[in-house]
């Protein structure tokens, strides 16, 4: 079955690889193993660019070796999206008495991934691109998406969730579901060094 993979690239990260060993993902390798019986046509990852910070000023550049790893994976496609950081006006859960309750803070988010994976998602289905499409994310956001892909255009779509808790909801509305195990997560590795048109490069030694 030609199937087609939707990576929510923040969803993968915090749900399975943050703190973990196994940053230097290959995740048409994850997929395959996961997937034995479907043919994996396409990848879409979907991601943003991060910014460095003062505690981590590298982490761009560590970001830009592993995209630059992906690109080295036969019919993958990148998609962007993008960070927001804005001043917010919260409530403090314990205030001080006779202090204000409510602070300013810095809230950055990543916006437009889940909306990008669902375009393409819906695009290629309405275009016969797949005969299955995968979710790795466990983003209830996408609960519509996958209803009309299976409902009107007759499509399963079956979820990959990286989280050890998974969205209910996005998972009653899945066609099957399967967890990402940490097994699974080791042997799926690139190579500690890599090749591509510019030359030769290697993991990030901070991973």
């Amino acid at each position: 079955m030609k199937t087609y993979v939707y990576i929510d690239a923040f969803n993968l990260y915090y749900g399975a690889l943050r703190g973990t060993p196994y940053k230097w993902l290959d995740v048409r390798a994850m997929c395959e193993k996961l997937l034995p019986k479907n043919k994996i046509v396409h990848i879409h990852y979907c991601t943003a660019r991060v910014s460095a910070r003062p505690r981590d000023p590298l982490q761009p550049r560590r970001q830009e070796t592993y995209l630059r790893a992906l690109r080295t994976i036969p019919n993958l496609t990148i998609t962007y999206g993008h960070f927001l950081t804005q001043s917010v006006r919260m409530r403090l859960t314990q205030p001080h008495p006779g202090q204000s309750p409510y602070v300013e803070v810095l809230k950055t988010e990543e916006k437009g991934s889940d909306v990008n994976l669902a375009s393409l998602l819906l695009a290629d289905g309405f275009d016969n691109r797949y005969d299955v499409a995968v979710l790795v994310s466990n983003d209830s956001d996408l609960m519509l998406p996958v209803q009309i892909t299976r409902n009107e255009l007759k499509k399963p779509v079956g979820m990959l969730n990286p989280h050890k808790k998974p969205s209910y909801a996005l998972r009653t509305q899945c066609s099957f579901y399967k967890p990402i195990r940490e097994g699974v997560l080791q042997s799926s590795q690139f190579p500690p060094t890599l090749q591509d048109a510019k030359g030769t490069f290697s993991k990030p030694k901070e991973w």
